[in-house]
């Protein structure tokens, strides 16, 4: 059995923590991406894709394709945990109250270079931010678990599994008719190196459980 994430150190009360924690920095990580206003996340641009060409609405695509892919994963020997539940609640919970926030609502307003700084600093946060909510073994939102049982399975370095799956996403996208900007690109070639470094990071603190020979995101059990 091959385990592709490191585990934070200690019981229930720590890892419930990481959890909390690792979701507020995703959520976090989500607004300043949004408030970059230079692009949509590539599943952001495939749930308007399909907006345009079904019934759904750009929300109720998101709904859906959240569901596939968690059915996928699934079906591939990914586990939904409280992690996918709380991931389903809580970074839509913390993103709303970040962005009721006035301060943060006027970042979409500066100019480029700083909003060029949001998208940055946004994409990198998404690396703790995963490493922190998913290090909690706790399961991970339907993405995250695609991507955990894609390395699983097929021997590949995490981040080139994360990379190929938000390409893939924004593949499909741009054929539905999504729209998408540089942002978008950035993000889906950045966003797999940043959770793989955070992952050796984690792994490698006093933070997570100690695992002779840590093999870069395939740990063998």
């Amino acid at each position: 059995m091959r385990r592709t994430h490191p585990r934070v150190r200690g019981g229930y009360g720590p890892r419930y923590a990481s959890l909390a924690v690792g979701l507020f920095l995703f959520a976090l990580a989500i607004v300043l991406i949004l408030e970059s206003r230079l692009g949509l996340s590539p599943w952001d641009v495939l749930n308007q894709g399909l907006s345009k060409h079904t019934l759904l609405s750009f929300g109720m695509a998101n709904v859906a394709v959240g569901v596939a892919v968690l059915l996928l994963a699934w079906s591939l020997g990914g586990r939904p945990g409280v992690g996918t539940v709380a991931n389903a609640v809580l970074v839509g919970s913390f993103i709303q109250a970040l962005t009721s926030i006035g301060a943060v609502a006027e970042l979409a307003h500066q100019g480029l270079s700083i909003r060029i700084a949001l998208l940055a600093l946004g994409i990198w946060l998404i690396g703790p931010a995963s490493a922190f909510y998913i290090g909690a073994d706790l399961g991970a939102g339907p993405r995250d678990t695609l991507m955990l049982v894609g390395a699983r399975r097929t021997g590949l370095r995490l981040g080139i599994v994360r990379g190929s799956l938000e390409l893939a996403a924004l593949a499909a996208g741009i054929v539905l008719g999504g729209t998408f900007g540089l942002g978008t690109v950035l993000f889906a070639l950045l966003v797999g190196p940043a959770v793989e470094s955070s992952f050796a990071l984690l792994a490698r603190s006093p933070l997570a459980v100690p695992v002779a020979d840590y093999a870069p995101f395939v740990i063998a059990e």
